[in-house]
C-alpha cells in the first residue's frame, strides 16, 4: 500500500518565536524599572532667601496629615493654610514621615497645587 510520495519536510516559522522574545523583553525591562526607588530633589539653603513668615511644616503620614502639628483632613489643608499665607506664591513644607510612599506625598502636593499654592518644597 502506497500512501504517495513523501514530502520534504518544512523550516519551522521563526515568527512566533521572536514576538515572544520581543514581549519577554519589554516585560523585563518594564520590571526591571518598578524595582527602583524614586528619590525626590533635596532642596538646598543657597541660591535663594531665606524662609520667612509664619511656619507652614506639612507633615504627611500614611494615614494622617498634619500642619503644624495638628491633624487635618486633605480637603481642608488649603483652607487651614488659607491664614499663614500673605501670598500664594509663599513657601509651603512638605515633610514626609518615615514609610510614607511616594503616592501619596504626590496626593498632597497635586491638592495644594490645585488649590492655588504654587511653592511647595519636599525636606527629609
Amino acid at each position: 500500500m502506497q500512501f504517495g510520495p513523501p514530502r520534504q519536510a518544512r523550516r519551522p516559522s521563526l515568527t512566533p518565536m521572536i514576538d515572544v522574545v520581543f514581549l519577554l523583553l519589554v516585560f523585563f525591562m518594564l520590571a526591571a524599572r518598578f524595582g527602583h526607588d524614586l528619590s525626590l530633589p533635596v532642596a538646598t539653603g543657597g541660591g535663594e532667601t531665606g524662609y520667612e513668615g509664619p511656619p507652614r511644616l506639612v507633615t504627611v503620614g500614611a494615614g494622617t496629615l498634619s500642619l503644624n502639628g495638628r491633624e487635618t483632613a486633605l480637603d481642608a489643608l488649603p483652607d487651614a493654610l488659607a491664614p499663614l499665607m500673605s501670598d500664594p506664591s509663599d513657601i509651603v513644607v512638605l515633610r514626609p514621615d518615615a514609610g510614607v510612599d511616594l503616592q501619596r506625598l504626590i496626593a498632597v502636593s497635586d491638592a495644594l497645587r490645585a488649590a492655588g499654592l504654587g511653592r511647595v518644597v519636599v525636606v527629609d
